[in-house]
């Protein structure tokens, strides 16, 4: 039974910011912290970040948030860590001092080695529910065993720890030191197997990975140690991705429903009680109290299709930067209501996700416009990806009636209003857009049914023949191109 008088704080570590929130048993924010994180792009496909710089931004904003709450602080119970999935980290297992940078999700550094396992991919897919792609942390791990002289000493030396970026900073951050990877970050490296919950040999035989420098593989729920604020030391029991928390943020999630997260990248989900796979689409693992040794498909285990847009805000900061629109942000919306039909831009920025998956894919612009009109087409075109990875769901069975909007971008509501006039879908908008923290919060509050229901901005379809005859057009060039 959870306890209403009980505080969570919940660490959100994400692509520009780590952020720390406190909420109470019924979901309310009662104080949030947040310090931004940079980002490097020290070569062409590279995109990294400082492990250091990232674990001192959750221990301020933590310290920061519990600062916050004042006399308050006293009623905090437990705390959980969600965590950007597929970025990956090298440290030494002795002193826990990292031997690598941040090698982000966005990252495709190693495309073109991973491509001689092509032959390998159906199994790949079979084994991960997962797409062969450097998005992942397989050839992202193996590269740092190769071209990082840190990392080779350390394994000659029998120190190397390598695993997801959540590992990392559960070991650096919990008393305890725990060497252990949740289900959600773990099934990102491209090395986890959705079935058996634990590392495949074949995997690790095949990308050359060796077993013993990788964290054990453990539950979504589990004792995984205490993080200190204050004078206070906080069990950890819940260690997640920042998709698989968001996902939780208005309580049980709805199989007639599909949730998007706009960020960095945009993913939609939509829940099924087993692995579904889906042609161009992800079978990811949100939720799992099981373990290999306890395995028992169905209990207490949550799954989704999922599909990614790499280019969501990664793509409107790269139109920033390339058109030289300093006043993007603030613009967006006005610029989205007006009247016009803006050029097509096809979307790869960050690499080409659900459904096409082509990782070296060149984004373009058809046809022409001023700068803001083409800042206009790059916002339609995360509409439009989203548009396709849910057809493509609906196509294969899921019987969607509604979206929920969160994230970011779901501030913008040209952009929102156009992806429910695609999709015929009326969506809502809550109006607190930290879905990862949120639903981490009901993950430690043991996942209550009287979860606060909070206000929020309703989109109903619109008939919009313009847009359809627009995402027709964009659809056709990126089939032409794609296949």
């Amino acid at each position: 039974m959870t306890n209403r008088a009980s505080l969570y704080l919940c660490l959100d570590q994400g692509g520009h910011a780590s952020r720390a929130l406190v909420l109470d048993g019924q979901g309310a924010v009662l104080a949030r912290a947040a310090r931004e994180v940079a980002t490097q792009h020290p070569a062409p496909n590279c995109v990294e970040q400082n492990p250091e710089e990232v674990v001192v931004s959750l221990i301020e904003a933590a310290r920061a948030a519990v600062a916050a709450l004042g006399p308050r602080a006293a009623e905090l119970s437990t705390a959980g860590l969600a965590v950007q999935r597929s970025s990956i980290v090298c440290w030494d297992r002795e002193t826990g001092r990292a031997l690598s940078p941040v090698i982000s999700w966005q990252d495709r550094r190693a495309h073109a080695w991973l491509a001689q396992f092509a032959q390998h991919s159906e199994g790949i897919e079979r084994r991960t529910g997962l797409r062969l792609s450097a998005h992942y942390g397989a050839s992202k791990l193996r590269w740092c065993l190769e071209h990082l002289e840190p990392v080779r000493a350390a394994r000659r030396d029998g120190r190397l720890a390598m695993g997801p970026l959540a590992s990392f900073l559960a070991f650096r951050l919990f008393e305890e030191r725990p060497f252990v990877a949740d289900p959600s970050n773990a099934q990102r490296t491209l090395l986890w197997n959705l079935a058996t919950r634990d590392w495949d040999p074949w995997l690790l035989e095949l990308f050359g990975v060796p077993r013993d420098v990788l964290p054990i593989c453990v539950p979504t729920c589990y004792a995984f140690g205490r993080v200190n604020v204050g004078d206070r030391a906080l069990p950890a029991t819940i260690v997640t991705g920042d998709q698989a928390a968001a996902l939780f943020a208005f309580g049980a999630p709805r199989a007639d429903t599909a949730y998007v997260n706009l960020g960095t990248g945009a993913f939609v989900q939509c829940v099924v009680r087993r692995p579904h796979p889906m042609p161009g689409l992800l079978t990811s693992i949100a939720y799992d109290e099981s373990t290999s040794d306890t395995y028992d498909e169905g209990r207490n285990a949550i799954y989704t299709v999922e599909g990614t847009v790499n280019g969501a805000g990664a793509a409107l900061a790269w139109a920033g930067k390339t058109l030289e629109v300093s006043e993007m942000d603030a613009a967006l919306s006005e610029w989205l209501a007006r009247e016009m039909e803006p050029p097509l831009f096809l979307n790869g920025i960050g690499g080409l996700g659900a459904p096409y998956w082509i990782a070296d894919f060149p984004s373009r612009f058809i046809g022409e416009g001023e700068p803001w009109q083409k800042a206009v087409a790059v916002a339609e075109s995360i509409a439009f990806l989203l548009a396709v990875n849910l057809e493509r769901m609906q196509t294969e069975g899921a019987e969607l009636r509604k979206l929920v909007l969160t994230g970011g971008l779901a501030g913008c509501d040209g952009l929102c209003q156009r992806l429910v006039d695609l999709t015929g879908l009326p969506a809502w908008r809550p109006e607190e857009h930290e879905a990862t923290a949120r639903g981490l919060a009901w993950l430690l509050a043991e996942r209550p049914i009287n979860w606060q229901s909070i206000g929020g901005t309703h989109f109903p379809a619109v008939s919009n023949p313009m847009l359809r005859e627009r995402y027709l057009r964009w659809r056709a060039e990126m089939e032409a191109v794609a296949h």
